[in-house]
């Protein structure tokens, strides 16, 4: 895939037109009085996200948060010997990529098509496509773009015989120049996700790799999230399984095509149990050629108020650091009809609730400006454009903001287009731009 394993370096190209973009009122939240002006110019005027006429709902990534975040996983993969490529569909934020380059990560990784195309127009050099790729037209442009740019690195997964046909018969349609670099995929087992189920299988689908002249196998790769009734046993025995994978293709002779400086590509990872893909892939050596430790995780840039709060490996390994959640979603109590009821004008259009409801954490009170931590304020339920609350007292008022904690990430960055950047003292310093 690669002749090195250094990290990429130096600014994406393009972002300039991220910070030149409109505002207007595609963007939920921003001020209506900053209404044509850029992005760009909107931040540079810091405005404060409670008193610069941000308008509620109004999702803030904290800028100290992040920064922490982007930090403790680049020291943390560096400790442990991982390259690392984080899953850019969390953010799919140009900007975000940029810091998570300059903290040291080898590349991004993505999970389609039209993902990869956007990460190439910001100028990404690296990309892992955690995903199979059979799609004519999408291999059409992945042949021109490989073969306009010899710099760039790419690679996907392959798990089965008719996927590698499809590939090569496209490619060969498209008149591609360069070989497209593939991993076999293994299943995480029986019932599981995408991947080859058996060793025998994987081999079979690296023979067609092999026969294929548009395709150059590299390596190795899964998710270990999809093990079934996950547990740190279970995943360290499906991990031990791929890396044992790729010691057979190698001792088979599968990767004698590679360059002496090139790699073997052995990548797993997500954001629940990457303490058992370093254990792992600690253990594994004495291969032909250099091995290419591939961590894949996303959820970390920002981290969440539920899922990953759960299920952090950090939690089993605390001595190694703590995530922070980044994200709080601000709205406004609109009407208190019932003593214990109260509504808030944001509901399943701006909060994620796919795995859990939005947790009720901080009161901006609309009288003094002064926020406080909620207590006995709960979300009940979602509407399209309200919240449902619980309210146990009488502590909350019509006008007063309330700040409420999310979960997962994914589906947090994926409904709003520009996510205002805010420190600690409420001033805005960036819109993230993200692309859904």
């Amino acid at each position: 895939m690669t002749s090195a394993d250094t990290p990429s370096e130096g600014r994406l190209t393009g972002l300039d037109t991220l910070a030149g973009e409109i505002v207007d009122e595609r963007f939920k939240g921003l001020p209506p009085d900053a209404a044509g002006r850029t992005a760009g110019a909107l931040a540079a005027e810091r405005r404060n996200l409670f008193t610069g006429g941000f308008t509620t709902p109004v999702l803030a990534l904290s800028a100290e948060r992040t920064e922490h975040n982007l930090a403790l996983m680049e020291a943390y993969a560096e400790r442990h010997g991982l390259a690392f490529a984080p899953h850019g569909k969390t953010s799919m934020a140009p900007q975000l990529f940029e810091r998570q380059l300059e903290r040291g990560a080898w590349g991004i990784t993505l999970a389609v098509p039209h993902q990869v195309r956007l990460a190439r127009r910001f100028g990404v050099p690296r990309i892992f496509l955690a995903n199979e790729l059979v799609d004519a037209a999408a291999l059409r442009w992945l042949a021109a773009e490989l073969d306009a740019d010899p710099g760039f690195a790419f690679a996907c997964y392959v798990d089965s015989v008719r996927g590698v046909e499809l590939m090569d018969a496209a490619l060969r349609a498209a008149g591609a120049r360069r070989p497209v670099d593939v991993v076999v995929e293994l299943g995480a087992g029986d019932g599981a996700r995408t991947g080859v189920r058996t060793e025998k299988e994987a081999a079979e689908v690296a023979d067609a790799v092999a026969a294929a002249g548009t395709l150059r196998l590299v390596g190795v790769a899964g998710y270990e999230g999809e093990v079934p009734a996950a547990d740190p046993e279970r995943v360290a025995a499906w991990l031990r399984r791929l890396t044992g994978l790729a010691a057979a293709f190698d001792a088979a002779g599968r990767f004698e095509h590679l360059g002496a400086d090139e790699q073997i590509v052995v990548t797993a990872g997500g954001s629940a149990w990457f303490d058992q893909v370093a254990e792992v892939f600690a253990e594994l050596g004495g291969l032909s050629r250099p091995v290419l430790k591939l961590l894949r995780s996303g959820a970390y840039v920002s981290h969440d108020d539920g899922l990953y709060r759960e299920r952090t490996p950090f939690n089993r390994v605390p001595e190694e650091g703590e995530l922070r959640a980044a994200f709080t979603l601000w709205a406004q109590v609109v009407s208190r009809p019932e003593p214990g009821q109260a509504f808030l004008n944001a509901g399943r259009r701006d909060a994620a609730y796919d795995q859990h409801l939005p947790e009720v954490h901080l009161v901006r009170s609309a009288r003094d400006g002064s926020i406080r931590r909620a207590e006995g304020v709960t979300v009940t339920a979602l509407s399209d454009q309200h919240a449902w609350l619980r309210v146990d007292g009488t502590g909350l008022e019509v006008g007063d903001w309330v700040g409420m904690g999310m979960s997962h990430p994914c589906t947090i960055f994926d409904k709003w287009q520009l996510v205002p950047l805010v420190e600690e003292d409420g001033t805005v310093t960036d819109l993230i731009r993200t692309f859904f």
